[in-house]
């Protein structure tokens, strides 16, 4: 199953993420092209949620259905949410985040995610115009570091794409068959508000720590935008001391989440076992993750019709190319901010990314290479 494939080697976090799927779905499966593949990630930023595992689910919809998304979603996500669970209830007490082999998977992470840069902007970003869009949402967004950051610049791109790529002549767009209905869309969107709206009642009528801890999960998933980096400080702020979870193992957490593939939103998996064993993070993970399969589920069934409308189709012009500047933004900070220490971890990212673009070397490949090249360079000091 390839998102099991991927949820079991796609490691770097969100961003990384699109590269991976950009690599599997696009390239190499022809799923989908470049356009609509771009289009969906851009719709998947518009949402709050994990906007990677959005991609996914979103490519699982196309292919079969709510069944698709259904199935693309537990594949991505089962191998991390497993592993958090596991190292919360069996290694919370060990060290794992100065592992040679976790550095080495870091430094993956800029391989992966530079050769997403280098794909997606040879196509989204050709011109002055757009690349000066892309470049300034770099700016803004490094400048500019909050929750609210990446949502207002997107609005912003696609506002300053209607005025500046106005077109009468519409490019061919590939139809998009999506195998779910308007009516069914609207219902899941339905959906979504109701229990955003509901959940916070039931908890104060049914005061169970089950109904609590649904609810504080399903908000955290409903009221972030940019992914799982955003969602991290949230849980801190908002979940993890009102739920009496320790900083100290707050931040262990932390480090094993950067330590395993799949959505950085499975980090939910770990604090919901620290706090309640398996159902705990049974919880955890479907409450975080519930926010972001009604909302792409239920908007994908009116996207394609909305971007075949002029001003949409200039909209999303800009918007990719503001897409592109946020990725490369996250490739700055927090990517190589936290993997490139020093010249040895540049010169190994340069031989990694040679190894993907050039060589054409499968990502899992060069992940072992990565994790093989991190335990030496940490036995020999480097």
């Amino acid at each position: 199953m390839v998102s099991t494939k991927l949820g079991l080697t796609s490691f770097g976090g969100p961003i990384a993420h699109l590269g991976y799927f950009h690599e599997e779905y696009v390239k190499r499966r022809n799923w989908l092209d470049e356009r609509s593949f771009a289009d969906l990630v851009a719709l998947s930023q518009f949402l709050p949620g994990p906007a990677s595992s959005q991609v996914g689910i979103g490519i699982g919809i196309l292919r079969a259905g709510i069944i698709g998304g259904i199935v693309a979603f537990i594949g991505f996500t089962l191998p991390s949410a497993l592993a958090l669970t596991l190292f919360a209830m069996l290694l919370q007490h060990v060290d794992i985040g100065a592992a040679g082999w976790v550095h080495g998977l870091k430094i993956v992470a800029v391989a992966i995610v530079a050769q997403a840069i280098l794909g997606m902007g040879q196509k989204l970003t050709q011109g002055k115009t757009r690349i000066t869009i892309a470049v300034l949402a770099t700016t803004v967004s490094l400048v500019w570091q909050s929750a609210y950051s990446q949502i207002s610049l997107i609005i912003i791109a696609g506002i300053i794409g209607v005025f500046l790529f106005k077109t009468d002549r519409l490019p061919e767009l590939p139809k998009t068959i999506v195998p779910v209905s308007r009516k069914r869309g609207a219902f899941l969107l339905i959906a979504f508000a109701a229990l955003l709206v509901g959940l916070p009642i039931l908890r104060i009528l049914v005061p169970m720590n089950e109904i609590a801890l649904f609810d504080s999960f399903y908000r955290a998933g409903s009221l972030v935008f940019g992914g799982g980096h955003v969602v991290l400080p949230l849980l801190e702020t908002e979940l993890a001391g009102a739920l009496g979870i320790g900083k100290e193992q707050f931040l262990t957490g932390y480090g094993a989440a950067q330590a395993v593939p799949g959505p950085l939103f499975t980090f939910a998996s770990y604090l919901g076992a620290m706090l309640n064993g398996w159902l705990g993070a049974i919880i955890a993970t479907i409450a975080i993750f519930l926010p972001a399969f009604l909302l792409i589920a239920g908007a994908l069934p009116f996207w394609d019709s909305l971007r075949r409308i002029a001003n949409v189709q200039s909209a999303l012009m800009g918007i990719n190319a503001c897409v592109v500047g946020l990725i490369l933004a996250a490739f700055y900070h927090p990517i190589w901010t936290s993997s490139i220490i020093g010249p040895v971890d540049f010169a190994l990212a340069a031989v990694l990314f040679v190894l993907l673009v050039y060589w054409k070397l499968p990502p899992w490949l060069v992940v072992l290479l990565g994790a093989i090249a991190g335990i030496c360079m940490d036995a020999v000091k480097l």
